[in-house]
């Protein structure tokens, strides 16, 4: 027997059709009015938290709807929302009042097209792990800027800084504490191995596949979500 979803009454009565000749009905207890087996069915918070981990994954959208078992209309409109929310500055502890040593590089990205080039610049701590530094835009100077900006005070006025040769650090980062190396060096190896971990697990950031960013918004906010996630992994490291 049918039961209305709010009191769950079999008090009810038909009450027309609704806009896709669905019949509605009406309970006559609580007045809410609603139709049997709808369409379209409210999205549980398990199933959201599923989404949510599996954002964290190389998994397109449409393999995400999939496995979810969601449209993928409605699961674009929920990302939109989940990465315009995402904090766009990190916030680590300070680990050191002597050395701090940072490593940064950059990553080539694109949005809808590989001739709309994104650059991810990152900057990591070498001894706690910690992404200290994020900034997504130009190789060129103004890349190199928003990278030095997003660094907390602490590692703007304490870190030693290495790099590659890309000049656009020598025109932003002090002399005096940056340090540009080659790969054979070993001093970028931790930087170079994120890198890494960032192609490994969003899938926007592979090279060669179908599941590249199309939106600018998203790009950017798949790449910070990612990075806090991983920050707080190793925040919980450190306090377990």
């Amino acid at each position: 027997m049918n039961h209305c979803p709010t009191c769950n009454t079999t008090k009810i009565v038909k009450n027309g059709f609704n806009a896709t000749g669905k019949q509605n009905h009406l309970c006559r207890e609580c007045g809410r009015q609603f139709v049997i087996d709808p369409l379209v069915s409210a999205i549980s918070e398990e199933t959201k938290s599923l989404i949510d981990r599996l954002l964290l994954e190389r998994i397109a959208l449409a393999g995400i709807a999939r496995v979810a078992n969601v449209s993928e209309s409605w699961l674009q409109i929920y990302v939109n929302q989940k990465y315009e929310g995402v904090p766009r500055q990190l916030n680590v502890p300070k680990l050191s009042d002597f050395r701090l040593v940072v490593e940064c590089d950059e990553l080539w990205s694109f949005v809808l097209k590989k001739d709309e080039k994104q650059w991810v610049w990152i900057a990591k701590d070498r001894d706690s792990g910690y992404v200290v530094g994020l900034y997504i835009g130009s190789r060129g100077i103004k890349g190199a800027q928003g990278l030095w900006n997003s660094l907390p005070r602490d590692y703007q006025e304490l870190a030693d800084f290495y790099t590659d040769f890309w000049e656009a650090y020598q025109s932003v980062f002090p002399e005096f504490r940056h340090y540009a190396v080659g790969k054979e060096s070993g001093k970028t190896n931790h930087i170079e191995r994120y890198n890494c971990t960032l192609r490994q697990r969003i899938s926007r950031l592979v090279r060669k596949a179908l599941s590249f960013s199309k939106k600018l918004e998203n790009h950017i906010g798949a790449i910070w979500h990612f990075v806090h996630h991983y920050n707080s992994t190793l925040s919980v490291k450190a306090h377990s």
